[in-house]
């Protein structure tokens, strides 16, 4: 009897284990808690670490060592499976191309409002000489602070958002070069029917039609009670990658795994494709800057249509003691040929 019930619990591990490592095999990805647990692999692999341990010191008794050696045979694997899939998808390259006369240089950082300082978001936009700047989580006084701060050091931008009237949550904030043209924000509705649901997007086009169509996202996190809306932000933010000509960028409070049956035309999502899976920092933690890079999040992204071909990307680890909880990640893209 005890035989059986630790092949039971051996094969349910097997079963678990395969679900949190790939559930879009079982298109589970968007699904609570599963959707929460595979957005943090390098945790996953090490709680299986961890079981592999306990698996082995089942081993040191005769009577449960078959039960002991199967658990670990699973645990390692699944180990094994969520680092080589982290690893594949790039630990890091922090450095950039040199710009070309054409480079687009993309910066995306949810700030939390006014727990990132004004001054690091100017010194960090303009020692990157980025040309649109995604602010998720920053008001429009903020953006105007920091427009105006670029402009005085030679940078000038100008200055969209969107906001659904709250707290600084409730406002995107969108900085476009006037290199790049003069562009114009869609009216959206904030009662989120054509725009994310609880936390605003911006959608800036351009006004003579020859740029591309920029998007600052912000899809509101996957907490229990808002699965559903987050699961419509995701649908809702592919759908504005279906043009030929569109560059993304925000907190899109989802990795690439819960996108995996959003993209079309071999997009990540929608048309779109992630920057930073493709210039090797795909698996480095944008969210939370209390944990180590390598144990967080890859939740910000910047995403462009095949208009675009990614040649560098930096997630910026050096200012987590800045105040807010999410990491800038820059993007360098150059025309596609």
């Amino acid at each position: 009897m005890l035989r059986l019930i630790g092949i039971l619990l051996t094969i349910a591990a097997a079963i678990g284990a395969a679900i949190v490592t790939w559930p879009q095999f079982f298109r589970l990805e968007q699904t609570f808690p599963i959707a929460q647990l595979v957005s943090l692999r390098p945790m996953l692999a090490i709680g299986f670490a961890g079981l592999a341990l306990i698996g082995l010191l089942f081993c040191l008794s005769r009577r449960t060592r078959g039960f002991g050696a199967g658990i670990a045979m699973v645990a390692v694997a699944a180990c094994v499976a969520n680092v080589a899939i982290v690893a594949v998808r790039g630990l890091g390259d922090a450095e950039l191309p040199e710009p070309t006369a054409d480079s687009i240089r993309v910066m995306t950082w949810n700030t939390a409002g006014p727990a990132t300082d004004v001054d690091a978001v100017v010194k960090t936009a303009i020692a990157m000489d980025v040309d649109i700047v995604a602010l998720p989580e920053t008001n429009d006084d903020t953006g105007e602070a920091i427009a105006v701060a670029m402009r005085e050091r030679g940078n000038p931008m100008w200055v969209h958002e969107e906001n659904y009237q709250g707290w600084d949550a409730t406002y995107t904030t969108l900085l476009i070069s006037p290199e790049l043209g003069d562009y114009a924000v869609v009216e959206s509705e904030s009662a989120g029917t054509s725009n994310t649901s609880i936390v605003p997007s911006v959608v800036a086009m351009p006004v003579e039609g020859d740029g591309p169509i920029v998007v600052a996202v912000h899809a509101v996190a996957p907490r229990q009670n808002h699965m559903d809306d987050w699961r419509a932000d995701l649908r809702w933010v592919a759908d504005q990658c279906a043009s030929a000509n569109v560059i993304m960028a925000g907190d899109f409070n989802a990795t690439v795994d819960h996108m995996d049956r959003l993209g079309t035309d071999g997009g990540t999502l929608g048309r779109c494709h992630d920057a930073a899976g493709s210039t090797g920092n795909g698996g480095v933690g944008t969210w939370d800057t209390a944990w180590p890079a390598i144990l967080g999040a890859p939740i910000d992204h910047v995403m462009a249509t095949d208009a675009w071909t990614a040649t560098g990307s930096v997630v910026v680890t050096s200012l987590d003691g800045s105040g807010g909880d999410h990491r800038p990640v820059i993007v360098q893209l150059e025309p596609s040929r």
